[in-house]
């Protein structure tokens, strides 16, 4: 393939349109087509890609000619159905936002999928710039994983089209919605694979006085989650989703026989308080336990990239990873495999806090 890629886009929400700005910082790319039912999404995203053509459905977006690759960014509850409508129609190279799926019943039509061209999951933290220092790091810093917590204290969801994120039947629940994320990042970190999920978590402050057609929104706010892998290690989630006060949205930290090193994650720049001054800047410290002493280097983003999404420059190179999939250049980073596996772990703790009881995941050792 040579010359423009050609872009077709499923959803042009607010994580939509981060999509849409971070594709335009692309080279030689461009949004050739855009689906998106709401009309005021569907508008904004005309501003953002004008040369778009804005289609009423998806078999129109599918039926324009010049697409190379496509990317979904519906909400959670159309992805798998989505998905099956494009490998049945068109099944172009394909970025497919997570959760890959929001239902324990769906896991088998995924794996019965037989898509033929490469899909990527969008799991962006794995590309925020000091998330990636530390994933690159890590061995070299704590001589091997042992433990690891990730803590994000953060603002409550915002409001989606339709309320969507605000029901657990559309959104997964939070701990697949939000954490999908987290559950990925821990098996990346760790190179291993969970066999068992014990939770706590529920719905405390947020969304209580909310109510859509007669509806009280049921999404939890706050959680724990601990997480066994099959090498030994073990990993813990820390989430509260009523800290927006927080100076660091997202605290990683991974501690291993020779020393720990973390993580520092400012939120979204646009949430900052201006008369606090400039936002904070992303930190990876490196802690030896011999010699004694934390090092601390600062990894400033692009503000280019900043403005372009709210998380932390991640989607662009996420997209540009993909451009080169698109291209052949690259072989995917995320797979489905990845993709389905975070959301299994999040279900597993959906259900392990519902119940009261750890899950097993896999064999356990």
């Amino acid at each position: 393939m040579s010359g423009i890629i050609n872009y077709g886009v499923i959803g042009c929400g607010m994580m939509g349109q981060e999509h849409l700005r971070n594709i335009a910082l692309l080279p030689e790319a461009r949004v050739a087509a855009i689906f998106e039912p709401d009309p005021d999404m569907a508008h904004a995203a005309a501003a953002l890609a004008p040369s778009a053509q804005m289609c009423p459905d998806m078999d129109a977006l599918l039926a324009v000619e010049p697409l190379d690759a496509l990317v979904v960014v519906s909400p959670n509850h159309l992805h798998v159905a989505q998905m099956e409508q494009i490998a049945a129609r068109r099944p172009l190279p394909l970025l497919m936002e997570k959760p890959l799926y929001t239902d324990a019943a769906q896991a088998a039509r995924l794996a019965a999928l037989d898509y033929p061209a490469p899909v990527w999951v969008a799991m962006e933290y794995r590309y925020m710039p000091p998330i990636a220092a530390l994933i690159e790091q890590v061995d070299a810093a704590t001589g091997g994983p042992v433990m690891l917590s990730i803590r994000e204290h953060r603002f409550p969801f915002l409001h989606k089209v339709g309320h969507w994120n605000r029901f657990n039947d559309w959104s997964g629940g939070t701990l697949v919605e939000k954490c999908c994320h987290f559950f990925d990042l821990m098996r990346v970190i760790l190179r291993a694979e969970p066999v068992r999920v014990m939770a706590s978590a529920g719905q405390s402050v947020n969304h209580k006085d909310e109510s859509y057609e007669g509806r009280a929104p049921d999404v939890w706010d706050n959680g724990y989650v601990i997480v066994d892998f099959d090498n030994g290690s073990r990993a813990m989630l820390e989430l509260c989703m009523f800290a927006e006060g927080s100076r660091y949205q997202e605290e990683i930290s991974v501690t291993g026989p020779t020393g720990k090193i973390e993580a520092l994650v400012p939120g979204p720049g646009r949430f900052w308080p201006a008369h606090l001054g400039a936002p904070p800047v992303p930190q990876v410290i490196v802690s030896p336990r011999s010699p004694r002493g934390p090092q601390v280097v600062e990894i400033p983003v692009d503000p280019t990239l900043l403005d372009a999404g709210d998380h932390n420059g991640s989607t662009f190179y996420q997209h540009s990873r993909f451009r080169d999939v698109v291209l052949g250049q690259r072989p995917v980073e995320v797979t489905l495999s990845d993709g389905a596996r975070a959301v299994e772990m999040g279900l597993a703790a959906q259900e392990s806090a519902r119940t009261g009881q750890s899950v097993a995941l896999g064999l356990q050792k």
